[in-house]
């Protein structure tokens, strides 16, 4: 690794000059129930050097973090900085709560293509990306070849019924595991294949474009899965799944880089792109966590710098390397000589996805977004009404999400 920059990755947030740094408490949402021993380590040479600043971590579960962030901002005490879903950024800058976030284009250059999109409300940034992935196709091929299959991609849509439908015929296993329980990576996962095949949520100018030829096609391929399927695909979220996997009871599913981790060591594996369908080239959602820094505080230039100290090039390495995690920026391109993901044929699958993927779409109203897909997703597995009619029913309730 070479030397890097100080502010490789050092947002210029726009509240003014930095202040001298005086005795003063921090205090730090970190959503995920758990501080990464990458980021601590920042936080540690953070206070370190700044003579009498403490910097107070509450580490806050993902299911009550990210309202309790917003909450305590709507009360008038906000937390200094967060760390929290992008998905959240609109709601905090549509109701001023957040400080607005400004890159140098040497910066901006710097990330993965995509990444800056998730951030970006109204043509602009409200927090620093920390924390990137894509997603991919895992494959047990244990169950595969039991099946008297080839373990190898699935090129197509064609090919992925195809493949389900051998390892349903011919084993106990279903052939893939799809999610349809009502919960955010219902969406996610349908939007994994949405943009794997040229769909998009809202068109280039915002406007809603769900009603589509893409998500036709799209719905109609959870049609054909559907025989396919675990038993009961509405009761399921994605990360059950790996569950289902470990034990062969599915033979595919999609899910981020942690998938291997999270698999038993023992299953013969095969990691590959998510197959392409016949409006589009292979995708992924593109989703990132990033750090916000929160208005009224009295300490937001403190609070600014901290924020650069954790997404700048070394400490966003070590915490991309460390947790396993899609890059977030081109660490090639930024004074390494060798990053993790280079050459690892692993890993260049979820990097391949970045420039044909596309955003978490980002609204007010998450809730509502996410109903939209459920409806639509619940809707075909229960048969309750056909792609064409489902598809334009969810295109109904898109226009209405904001």
């Amino acid at each position: 690794m070479k030397s890097l920059k100080t502010l490789t990755l050092g947002a210029v947030l726009m509240t003014g000059s930095a202040l001298s740094a005086q005795a003063e408490e921090l205090h730090f949402i970190m959503c995920g129930g758990e501080v990464r021993a990458a980021d601590q380590a920042v936080i540690d040479e953070f206070t370190a050097s700044h003579e009498g600043v403490t910097v107070n971590m509450e580490a806050v579960p993902w299911g009550t973090c990210q309202d309790k962030s917003m909450q305590l901002a709507a009360a008038g005490d906000p937390p200094s900085i967060a760390y929290m879903g992008s998905r959240t950024l609109r709601q905090l800058a549509n109701n001023d709560l957040i400080v607005p976030v400004t890159f140098t284009a040497e910066q901006e250059a710097a990330f993965q293509p995509g990444v800056l999109s998730t951030v970006n409300v109204g043509g602009q940034y409200w927090g620093i990306p920390h924390a990137f992935s894509t997603k991919a196709l895992y494959i047990n091929c244990d169950v595969v070849e039991a099946a008297g299959a080839e373990c190898a991609a699935p090129a197509t849509w064609d090919d992925l019924i195809a493949l389900a439908r051998t390892v349903t015929e011919n084993t106990d296993a279903a052939g893939i595991g799809i999610a349809g329980k009502d919960f955010d990576n219902t969406m996610h996962m349908f939007l994994d294949f949405l943009y794997s095949n040229d769909g998009v949520v809202f068109d280039a100018d915002g406007n809603p474009a769900l009603d589509s030829q893409q998500t036709r096609e799209t719905l109609q391929l959870y049609a054909d899965l559907l025989p396919y399927m675990q038993s009961g695909p509405i009761e399921w979220e994605r990360d059950q799944m790996k569950d289902l996997f470990n034990d062969g009871q599915i033979a595919m599913y999609v899910t981020g880089p942690w998938g291997r981790g999270q698999h038993n060591a023992e299953i013969n594996q095969l990691t590959v792109p998510i197959p392409h369908g016949p409006s589009g080239d292979s995708g992924s959602i593109l989703i990132t966590d990033s750090i916000a820094v929160f208005k009224g505080t009295g300490h937001e230039d403190l609070a600014i710098e901290l924020a650069i100290a954790l997404t700048s090039g070394a400490a966003q390495y070590d915490l991309d390397s460390s947790w396993g995690l899609t890059p977030i920026l081109q660490y090639e391109n930024v004074g390494f000589d060798a990053p993790y993901y280079q050459n690892d044929p692993f890993w260049q699958v979820f990097v391949s996805a970045i420039s044909t993927g596309g955003p978490e779409p980002l609204v007010e109203d998450f809730k509502a977004l996410q109903a939209v897909f459920t409806n639509m997703v619940q809707g075909i597995m229960l048969g309750e009404g056909s792609v064409d009619d489902l598809v334009t029913a969810a295109g109904e309730e898109l226009a209405d999400v904001r």
